[in-house]
């Protein structure tokens, strides 16, 4: 089992199409610096984008807004208390940014399987008793390679998000892998990053 090589990927990332979701094909996709993105009626594909938006931890940006908002305690931060429910909001619950929904079941289903094995991790934010924002994505060593993120209420993702990465980056965490640029991201300090030198640091970091 293995991938063309991401140099063969066309402009818009696309390097291959077909295969399955099993662990051990994801794993190997994110060590490689490939991910899969398809709609539910289209085979599986999967896609190296060439610049790669990155975040490394000790670049994160937080605005003097989210600074009131974190510390007025009006959230709690949780890691991994409802994994399925954050990666069913972030297939349901609409964003300004992004192409629809491409979470169907088959991708649940995936990344539910990888967190039951360790790998997929969840960060939320909640208000009292009700999640209202949060995201998923893949841990491998010093890497983590976010997939979504939802939020039902104001800055409830940015603060599930700020969180996360000052917990990642405190436990060692270098590179988080953004995938695509939005300015979402832009606003807490993501960059766009060579894929040659994202798979430098990939082959360095997912130890």
């Amino acid at each position: 089992m293995q991938f063309p090589s991401v140099d063969l990927a066309d402009e818009q990332g696309l390097l291959a199409i077909g295969g399955d979701l099993r662990p051990d094909r994801l794993l190997l996709a994110y060590r490689s610096g490939i991910f899969p993105w398809y709609n539910e009626e289209d085979p599986i594909c999967w896609w190296s984008p060439d610049p790669r938006c990155i975040l490394q931890p000790g670049a994160l940006h937080i605005s003097k807004s989210m600074r009131r908002v974190i510390q007025d305690g009006r959230f709690t931060f949780r890691t991994n208390h409802a994994f399925e429910q954050v990666i069913r909001l972030c297939q349901t619950v609409s964003r300004k940014e992004g192409n629809g929904t491409w979470i169907h079941d088959e991708m649940l289903e995936a990344y539910c399987r990888l967190h039951d094995l360790g790998y997929a991790h969840s960060a939320e934010c909640w208000l009292d008793d009700a999640l209202v924002g949060g995201l998923y994505g893949v841990r491998i060593g010093r890497v983590f390679f976010g997939e979504s993120m939802f939020s039902t209420v104001s800055n409830a993702s940015k603060f599930a998000f700020i969180q996360y990465v000052k917990l990642l980056e405190a436990e060692g965490v270098g590179l988080i892998d953004c995938q695509m640029r939005t300015g979402h991201l832009v606003s807490l300090g993501a960059e766009m990053m060579d894929r040659s030198m994202f798979i430098q640091l990939l082959n360095k970091e997912c130890m």
